[in-house]
């Protein structure tokens, strides 16, 4: 894992992204938030080494996140397992999180190809050029993430006293709303927001972006 800052000071927020994910793309969630952000590139991610043998992980990857220190984090998909993962370990670890797209909480998801997150990649055309190329290099992710679980019992998150934010999608196969409601349910101080759409970080990126500029600075 390497990882990018960007502007000055604090806050300081680490931004952990979904599976597949280019540099551009990862940055997103970062865009408008004061201070410092720090962007996570995941093994075979951009410029990052490929993944050794093994890694793919929701322990391994929050070990990651775990070493980089932060006031705050925002996790997508992939990043947002990993979040919750840590947070069921560490439950004071930041002071503010947002979940975004969760795609697993305490029940396995289901399979998924790396074809299918090919296809269902939308926006403009270079962009989804960049991620289909992005995709060849996770053929073992693609094996190893399918049964696992963020948490072993979504009890384990009572104690994070913290502001979660949970953002959800209607009609996204690969982040089903209902485990965005169980994840928000989750946490003592969770808040849920569903958009009604199956891409809500490219139809509602203004909006997304505004909610968590408010969201971070309380």
């Amino acid at each position: 894992m390497i990882t990018h800052s960007y502007g000055t000071g604090s806050p300081v927020t680490l931004v952990a992204p979904g599976l597949g994910a280019t540099p551009g793309e990862a940055r997103i969630p970062a865009s408008g938030l004061p201070g410092t952000r720090v962007v996570v590139t995941l093994p075979s991610h951009g410029e990052a080494p490929d993944a050794p043998p093994g890694y793919w992980d929701y322990g391994t990857i929050a070990a990651d996140l775990a070493t980089v220190s932060a006031d705050h984090a925002v996790g997508v998909s992939l990043g947002a397992g990993a979040l919750v993962r840590l947070l069921s370990l560490e439950p004071d670890r930041f002071q503010r999180v947002a979940l975004l797209l969760p795609a697993v909480l305490d029940q396995p998801r289901q399979p998924f190809t790396l074809q299918q997150l090919s296809d269902l990649t939308v926006g403009p055309p270079i962009y989804v050029a960049e991620r289909r190329r992005a995709l060849t290099r996770l053929s073992a992710a693609a094996e190893q993430l399918p049964g696992q679980v963020a948490v072993a019992d979504a009890s384990l998150l009572a104690d994070v006293s913290i502001p979660v934010l949970v953002i959800g999608a209607v009609g996204d196969p690969l982040h089903p709303e209902d485990v965005a409601k169980a994840t928000a349910a989750a946490f003592p101080n969770g808040d849920l927001w569903l958009i009604d759409s199956p891409s809500p970080l490219i139809t509602h990126r203004a909006e997304v972006r505004h909610r968590l500029v408010d969201f971070f600075t309380g």
